[in-house]
């Protein structure tokens, strides 16, 4: 298969947008999902996640632009416009998308980096992919890329892209972000490839992750499988230069959600949903993309169990559980959507009455105005993952309580638990831990969540998505200048 490597290929599908951006962003997608019209045209329409929300306003202000992959195999498109953002589409082959994304990063990376819930797979075919789709990402940047410009790559996809954007436009600003957990080394090391993922984040001059634990893990294995010096969150490379690796926790466009919160319109909602549950005194919440990280078999046997036990009534409490599609044509997610079928058909034989299941199973994706709905609808929210880089649900949970009530039950394996201390944090692999956990999040007296719920908004509400972004690009801005350097250590 075609690399696209070549000056000639970039520079044809990039013509007349050569040198063009003082900010890049690069990311395995574009921020815009393909919209299909009544009239059977094609339009896009600007993703809602919350890295679009915190990126979008850099890039206008700064004339910048994203490259990404639109989703679509085998489709070239030249560089467009869309609302205020310009956008570099980059073109990934059939037999990529499942060798690159569908194997590399999902079978691979994803569960070696998830603590090997799932087990990963290697094989090198994969691996050339990943290096070929890496490689063509790092070519456009440097083709679109102003000179001295800041380039900020994103996630786990395009590990390798720093260092071959860095042979290739030594004059840039790099930063990496990493969305999902780093692992220890006792497991990154099973990656027979570890050597060259982390020479490819070397070559950024910052590194940012979810927590001060992964960025250790960061750090140790550079020292320990590379050789470089380090000093705290420091790594001093045998060029001069010095790559730093630190923590910051990413976040939600937390006032956006409370405005949307707020609204008659989602309080009406809020109420019908209710009542379409057939007002139960008690609504938990659980709202997933469908993977294996997420815990939701562990949380909904808890669930099943409290009310077989008869500890609660499927009258007084429900468990809503939605669960987006996610990856449907790799087999373990496959094989993980049958397994909730027929724990969600069991637990709902066993203790449902006509017309009343304990567990409502939504097996499909929702507007954000629906899911702050729900959000308001839910007395506890259940946030169980198995092993979570950070879990924005839990925040958007919060950023919706604006009147400081609900419950928020958190996995201490979320990222998220770092910073929301005073959720009711769980063990999700102890099912009896999580029974109680549950328990106590329902009948926990009113003050009690209060004062938990204000803690974890004051949290959420100071600490949105945009100070994250504005702190790492601070943080890089400081790095290369010349009162930013970093004193490398004496031998």
């Amino acid at each position: 298969m075609s690399d696209v490597r070549g000056s000639d290929t970039v520079t044809k599908s990039l013509r007349g947008h050569e040198g063009s951006a003082a900010f890049v962003v690069a990311a395995n997608r574009l921020p815009v999902d393909r919209v299909q019209l009544p009239d059977g045209s094609t339009t896009w329409r600007t993703s809602p996640g919350g890295l679009v929300t915190a990126l979008e306003p850099v890039l206008r202000k700064q004339g910048g632009a994203w490259i990404g992959w639109t989703g679509a195999a085998d489709e070239e498109l030249a560089p467009f416009e869309h609302d205020g953002m310009q956008l570099v589409p980059i073109p990934i082959h059939a037999q990529e998308v499942e060798e690159y994304y569908e194997g590399f990063s999902n079978a691979t990376l994803w569960p070696l980096y998830h603590d090997v819930i799932a087990t990963p797979e290697f094989h090198r075919e994969w691996w050339d992919s990943y290096v070929a789709v890496n490689r063509r990402f790092a070519a456009y940047a440097a083709a679109i890329a102003e000179p001295s410009a800041v380039v900020w790559i994103q996630d786990y996809q395009l590990q390798l892209v720093p260092q071959m954007l860095r042979e290739l436009r030594p004059d840039l600003r790099i930063g990496y972000f990493l969305h999902v957990p780093f692992p220890p080394a006792e497991l990154f090391t099973q990656l027979p490839w570890r050597r060259h993922i982390l020479e490819g984040l070397l070559g950024a001059d910052l590194v940012g992750f979810q927590t001060n634990g992964a960025a250790q893990n960061f750090v140790r294995l550079v020292r320990l499988r590379v050789g470089h010096k380090t000093h705290r969150d420091t790594i001093y490379l045998e060029d001069g230069r010095s790559v730093v690796a630190k923590a910051f926790p990413i976040s939600i466009d937390s006032s956006s959600f409370e405005e949307l919160a707020r609204q008659p319109e989602t309080a009406a909602r809020a109420l019908e949903i209710r009542e379409s549950l057939g007002n139960p005194k008690f609504v938990l919440l659980g709202v997933d993309r469908l993977d294996y990280t997420k815990g939701m078999p562990q949380r909904l046997r808890a669930f099943g169990e409290l009310a077989q036990e008869g500890i609660l009534d499927p009258a007084e409490a429900v468990f809503v559980q939605v669960a987006p599609p996610s990856r449907e044509r790799v087999d373990q997610y496959r094989r993980l959507r049958d397994e909730i079928d027929r724990l969600v058909g069991r637990i709902n034989g066993d203790v449902g009455r006509i017309g009343q299941p304990p567990i409502t199973y939504l097996h499909s994706s929702f507007p954000r105005s629906e899911m702050a709905a729900l959000y308001r609808a839910a007395d506890v929210m259940v946030v169980t993952p198995l092993r979570d880089g950070m879990n924005l649900v839990a925040k958007e949970y919060v950023a919706c309580r604006y009147e400081d009530t609900g419950a928020l039950v958190l996995s201490e394996f979320a990222g998220a638990a770092a910073e929301l201390k005073q959720a009711y944090l769980v063990n999700p692999y102890d099912i009896n831990g999580m029974k109680a956990t549950m328990l106590k999040a329902i009948s926990d007296p009113p003050k009690e969540k209060t004062k938990r719920m204000r803690a974890m908004r004051r949290q959420v509400m100071e600490h949105d998505v945009d100070k994250w972004a504005q702190n790492f690009l601070e943080e890089l801005e400081l790095i290369r200048e010349p009162h930013g350097k970093r004193t490398r250590p004496v031998d």
